[in-house]
């Protein structure tokens, strides 16, 4: 008595799960959904061509330095190099 209640109760929850569930087509394979699917569907109605902006200035090289420029540069740097090396080899004043 006690075995047949205990199969009357487990199966009534398995009619009740499977009555939870619903499929309209069990052969269809499910698809998860994910970030670009929500983003294409967004972009989509786009059809405007890009429009080139006159005001940017971008170029692969850089800049040249004048030479004359640089060979300043350079020797400012070697200036404060021996000065700096002049200062520590100073003894520090007590």
């Amino acid at each position: 008595m006690r075995s047949s209640k205990t199969l009357a109760v487990l199966s009534a929850g398995s009619l009740m799960l499977a009555a939870c569930g619903s499929a309209d087509d069990a052969s269809a394979d499910a698809s998860a959904d994910t970030v670009e699917m929500p983003a294409d569907s967004a972009l989509a109605p786009v059809s405007d061509a890009p429009v080139a902006d006159p005001s940017a200035t971008a170029t692969d090289a850089a800049p040249a330095v004048p030479a004359a420029t640089a060979t300043e540069a350079g020797d400012a740097a070697a200036d404060v190099a021996a000065k700096a090396a002049a200062a520590a080899d100073e003894e520090p004043a007590e």
